[in-house]
């Protein structure tokens, strides 16, 4: 018979205005406060587990303990996710979904996106160069991976729209954690692209656009579920924003990026050869150093114990991503921003997880952490080693309460030349 222990408890009626005040580091002062891993707390007027650390990410990540179906909150959905994607799937049916991103995952499709990408940047720094006094590299970076996307997936865009349609992906995932008119906006952000993708799915069945078939907007179109259907137009359109919107909030990446080449110097030196060893470690450690999503949700499919702890069935349970980035049980020194660290690291998908964790083909791992990494190198090596630039006084400071998080400034740039 298993021996129970009782779980660490926080009191009181309801917490969600205090996890939206501590931001990323509602479960981390928690995990301090009980000195535990696993605590109990209460979140949207419902019982709710919280788990840090890497063993917790390994149970987690069974997909035989948790399930993701009705895990997200609805807002979430209204504005990050979208209603009946990948996300939100399980079993057979999630792995059917899942080969489906994956099956654009190849080396030719990755390389491309690195051309692409490295493309953008001198076309972008040609034009500050020329036009600009100063910029705001956020907000450039967000117009410069909406290009990238867009070329990628094969989806069409007029020139003139690409501004608004940066600004309006963006719009999804800066407003998710937000309330009031903000995440209204973010809400019109998803409604205005989504009938936009429905339409354009639909030219594509019906042979009015002809994409590449070996670009998503095609293998989107086309796919067929289980059953031999084809996905309904609308989730056809939530798939293909499923690869835009997350390609475009690389964005926050770059800020933090271009951060750490200004408060980290002593590292910079070693990307000034271009190798793609110190590139690598450079941005695996800004995406453990800095925040990007909070923490990540499921549900307990069926009753089970772990560690002595009753999980039971239908639980809603948040894992700590930011947290076990930081896990001192894990990494040393959790709170330096060491690229070196990178040398030795083993590889493991449960306790570096700034997109969440486990296996790519099977689990919920984010199917474009391999495009996210490819576009953070070219991205570094391009502010290293293509241009120069200075950054007049402002302010670098970044929220842990923000969600995503945001150096204030969104980093100005001015006297920008080509190298």
């Amino acid at each position: 018979m298993t021996e129970h222990q009782s779980m660490p408890k926080e009191g009181g009626l309801d917490h969600s205005l205090k996890l939206l005040k501590e931001g990323y580091q509602f479960i981390l002062n928690r995990r301090h406060t009980f000195q535990s891993n696993v605590f109990e707390t209460k979140l949207l007027a419902e019982k709710a587990i919280c788990l840090t650390g890497k063993e917790a990410a390994k149970v987690f990540y069974d997909n035989d303990k948790f399930t993701r179906v009705g895990a997200a909150p609805k807002r979430v959905q209204k504005t990050l996710f979208g209603e009946g994607g990948v996300q939100g799937l399980d079993g057979e049916e999630h792995h059917h979904r899942k080969q489906m991103f994956m099956s654009l995952m190849t080396k030719d499709s990755l390389q491309e996106v690195i051309e692409l990408t490295q493309n953008e940047w001198s076309e972008a720094t040609a034009k500050w160069e020329l036009e600009a006094d100063k910029i705001v590299l956020y907000d450039e970076a967000k117009k410069i991976l909406t290009q990238v996307a867009c070329k990628w997936t094969g989806v069409p865009v007029k020139e003139g729209e690409l501004d608004q349609l940066a600004e309006e992906l963006g719009e999804m995932f800066e407003t998710a954690a937000a309330l009031g008119p903000s995440h209204w906006k973010g809400r019109r952000a998803r409604s205005k692209i989504e009938d936009w993708m429905e339409e354009l799915v639909q030219k594509v069945r019906d042979e009015e656009v002809n994409p590449p078939k070996d670009k998503a907007l095609y293998t989107f179109s086309f796919h067929r579920d289980l059953e031999g259907n084809l996905l309904p137009k609308e989730v056809a359109a939530v798939e293909l924003i499923n690869l835009l919107r997350p390609i475009v909030a690389i964005s926050v990446y770059i800020g933090f990026t271009a951060l750490a080449v200004h408060q980290y110097p002593e590292e910079v030196e070693k990307l000034k050869s271009n190798d793609d060893d110190h590139l690598q470690r450079f941005v695996q450690e800004v995406r453990r150093f800095y925040p990007f999503f909070p923490f990540t949700a499921a549900r307990v499919r069926d009753d089970f114990t772990w560690e002595g702890y009753e999980f039971k069935e239908g639980t809603m349970t948040l894992l700590d991503l930011y947290g076990t980035n930081h896990h001192p049980e894990d990494w040393e020194n959790p709170d330096r921003f060491d690229p070196d660290r990178f040398k030795t690291w083993d590889g493991s998908p449960f306790d570096f997880i700034p997109q969440g964790g486990g296996e790519f083909d099977i689990g919920h791992r984010c199917a474009g952490e391999w495009i996210t990494i490819d576009i953070m190198k070219v991205s570094l090596s391009h502010l290293v080693n293509q241009m120069t630039y200075d950054m007049p006084e402002q302010d670098l400071a970044f929220s842990m309460t923000d969600i995503p998080s945001l150096p204030k400034s969104k980093i100005v740039m001015d006297h920008i030349k080509r190298v």
